[in-house]
């Protein structure tokens, strides 16, 4: 995912349409791979008895990150564009917008692998 946010901020202004065919095309089965492992890491070790609670919080937990990360990637386009009227934007305003809201969402991916990857080796060294 974090590569496919980065290739999102480089290859549409290199390639045009191709490089964002090609961003996308490595965006998207990354999010689906996450999807699916994060969902069956979080289910693993639930007891039977405890899985509709769980599941319930994963999907609110889901949503709530969709939601706001929605809203905050829109208000780094927008600052990013440079405009608060993005209808009347320029298409080099809109293309700096994009280029910077994925490199901050690529940034942002690789600052929680980090993070994982920290409280994994934490949790190694309590246990």
């Amino acid at each position: 995912m974090a590569g496919g946010s980065f290739a999102l901020s480089i290859l549409p202004d290199m390639f045009g349409i191709i490089g964002y065919i090609a961003a996308i095309a490595i965006l998207t089965p990354g999010y689906q791979l996450f999807q699916a492992a994060n969902n069956a890491a979080v289910m693993m070790n639930v007891s039977a008895d405890q899985r509709g609670v769980v599941s319930g919080m994963l999907s609110l937990s889901r949503n709530l990150g969709l939601v706001t990360g929605t809203s905050a990637m829109g208000a780094i386009f927008s600052f990013a564009s440079g405009t608060n009227d993005l209808p009347t934007a320029g298409p080099d305003a809109i293309a700096s917008g994009m280029q910077i809201t994925f490199a901050v969402a690529g940034g942002l991916m690789i600052t929680a692998i980090g993070i994982g990857l920290g409280s994994r080796a934490f949790a190694a060294r309590v246990d």
